[in-house]
């Protein structure tokens, strides 16, 4: 159902089966998948393609300008995919010419109150970003990551597969898959076990994680630690998945269990 009061361009791709509430405004190179439903007053627009059954609440602004000075009206891209929850006042923008030109979101993700993500960033699927959550420009989401309430992560920053982050917590230096990081401004705090657990990942795997953890993190020697790793370590996808992380971008600071 289309309210009769829905501001929709002509141009739009409305898909079928879309619900669209009252006052709600959708721009001209909107794409909107099927069995979506988007609730009254949201504001959809840009080059914004947003893919089948989403949840888009109350006052939600997704696909206006980025908020970057840098930003000159070029046309970029907002990619959402499919079976999003976004609650009220979340805002999505797209990308940038100078970040690539495009912002891209999962598969079943849930954008909790207020939560923002910037220009240019990649969230991937099963996130999770809590009341009040704003990802800088150019951050990069990996899968399963669950972001607590008022966390603010810096541009740039890189948050690992499966990683967890407390509440509350200023997010400057890139988090390892499988970490848990909390404090004023992140402290690696050890491995998200309960998380591994729930995956029904087999406990010798964990537990074979948890020992390389040791090596990796025993002094902030990092790259000394990782060169000294045993190989018979990274026969466990697990922790070959970590040391790939940290070896990726060299040039990104780590959150480790001394950052200051």
């Amino acid at each position: 159902m289309i309210h009769k009061t829905a501001i929709i361009d002509p141009k739009a791709k409305i898909s079928a089966n879309v619900s669209i509430g009252a006052y709600a405004l959708i721009g001209p190179n909107v794409e909107i998948g099927e069995n979506s439903i988007i609730q009254s007053h949201v504001s959809i627009v840009g080059h914004t393609k947003i893919g089948t059954n989403n949840k888009i609440y109350s006052f939600a602004s997704i696909g206006n300008d980025p908020q970057d000075l840098k930003f000159a009206g070029e046309e970029t891209k907002l990619e959402i995919g499919d079976n999003n929850k976004i609650r009220e006042y979340v805002t999505i923008n797209p990308g940038t010419a100078g970040g690539g030109g495009i912002t891209k979101v999962g598969n079943n993700c849930l954008f909790m109150v207020s939560s923002h993500i910037a220009h240019d960033c990649l969230v991937e699927d099963n996130v999770i970003l809590a009341n009040n959550v704003p990802l800088g420009g150019h951050a990069h989401i990996e899968s399963n990551v669950i972001i607590g309430g008022n966390s603010a992560v810096q541009q740039f920053t890189r948050v690992g597969r499966s990683a967890m982050i407390g509440g509350m917590c200023g997010v400057v230096r890139d988090v390892i898959p499988y970490g848990i990081a909390h404090g004023n401004r992140s402290v690696l705090q050890g491995l998200n076990l309960i998380g591994l657990r729930r995956k029904n990942i087999p406990n010798k795997k964990i537990l074979n994680l948890s020992d390389a953890y040791k090596e990796i993190f025993k002094d902030e020697n990092l790259t000394q630690n990782l060169i000294k790793l045993d190989q018979d370590f990274k026969k466990n996808e697990l922790v070959l998945e970590v040391v790939n992380f940290l070896e990726k971008d060299k040039k990104r600071p780590i959150c480790t269990p001394f950052s200051k």
